[in-house]
């Protein structure tokens, strides 16, 4: 669920000229390495752009950091797609079938297959874009399964068939899947095995909660999460899930044990606060939000402590930086971000050395 990136409503026809990492004409000349950094980024380093045009996002390290999964709509529009992002030789491919709406890819643990959610099972078509009737919402895709394909091509094997959403899948070190699900009629949080099997639910609390990743030692999970208090706040999340939609206007983050146990809440500040991923440290997470501007599209990236709460502000450009995630020996920050773009709301991938 990609979330504060704009996605198109059109045809899934995947055009050359129009895929990340080239602009309309097919060239594209890069900025220089840190002249996309902002004042006040003493964290990033050599930060360089990946892609070019379009909305690119949720890009994640494949385990042995010498690739990226990432989505993306190309420029003139589209459904997400999934591609695969070479770092030493800079290829892009498509990972998907090019048929219907991809997200939340990521590499299975050995780097030979990548797990991502689709809806080309339901249809090939683009599934429709909820309209504004009921204020800014994120469509819960009913016909989203979760899929696995062979790093380097061929037919998608399913691992969910159970009817409504199932997506936003991340995998921890031990191989096991967590994901989101709404099987049981709420958004809840699952683990299962790389091969589909011994689903065991984690969250029980009315809400959503999703958008979860494994900590370095796979101990614990990292979450955003929306629980409804009120029986005003409750019946809007629950007819709003009726329809297929969750509000995100305002979400927190959560630490919880592999196990579902020791469920801690880290934020409570009234912003959006999402794509949580955790620090090399297992101490920290970081983090996309609005925070300093919380009713804004604003969003920077930003450090708290697991164990005090203290937040550092890590970004600075004044549009969107999000889906952030470290390298897999903690040298490098990838993540989206608004900056440097050819064209106004246009979302790219962006890499950097990290600098305690």
């Amino acid at each position: 669920m990609k979330g504060w990136i704009a996605i198109a409503a059109v045809s899934c026809a995947l055009a050359w000229d129009a895929m990340p990492g080239r602009g309309a004409d097919g060239s594209w000349t890069p900025a220089a390495a840190d002249s996309l950094i902002r004042s006040g980024e003493s964290h990033l380093g050599s930060l360089r752009q990946l892609t070019n045009g379009g909305e690119n996002a949720e890009a994640y390290f494949s385990w042995a950091g010498d690739a990226l999964v990432f989505q993306a709509t190309p420029r003139g529009g589209g459904c997400d797609q999934i591609f695969h992002y070479d770092l030493a030789s800079e290829g892009t491919r498509l990972v998907s079938t090019g048929r219907g709406r991809t997200t939340c890819a990521y590499f299975l643990l050995g780097d030979r297959e990548i797990l991502y959610a689709s809806t080309h099972l339901a249809s090939p078509d683009c599934p429709p874009v909820p309209d504004m009737s009921h204020g800014y919402t994120w469509p819960i895709y009913a016909g989203y399964d979760i899929f696995k394909v062979p790093r380097d091509g061929g037919e998608p094997a399913r691992l969910t068939d159970t009817p409504g959403y199932d997506a936003e899948a991340t995998v921890g070190p031990d191989g096991r899947i967590v994901f989101t699900s709404t099987r049981d009629g709420d958004l809840d949080l699952y683990l299962m095995d790389s091969d589909g099997l011994n689903v065991r639910r984690l969250t029980t609390e009315l809400g959503y909660d999703g958008g979860a990743f494994f900590s370095p030692d796979g101990k614990r999970i990292c979450y955003r999460a929306h629980h409804p208090q009120t029986p005003e706040e409750q019946a809007d999340y629950l007819a709003l899930l009726a329809k297929g939609l969750v509000r995100p206007g305002k979400l927190d983050l959560w630490v919880m044990d592999a196990d579902g146990s020791n469920k801690k809440q880290l934020t409570d500040n009234g912003a959006a606060n999402f794509a949580p991923y955790f620090h090399p440290s297992g101490q920290k997470l970081i983090f996309s939000s609005n925070l300093d501007a919380p009713r804004s599209r604003n969003f920077d990236l930003y450090l708290i402590d697991i164990e005090t709460r203290e937040i550092e502000r890590v970004t600075t450009d004044p549009e969107f930086d999000g889906f952030p995630m470290f390298s897999p020996d903690g040298k490098r920050l990838v993540f989206g971000s608004n900056r440097g773009n050819e064209k106004e709301g246009e979302t790219n991938i962006f890499i950097a050395d990290w600098k305690e």
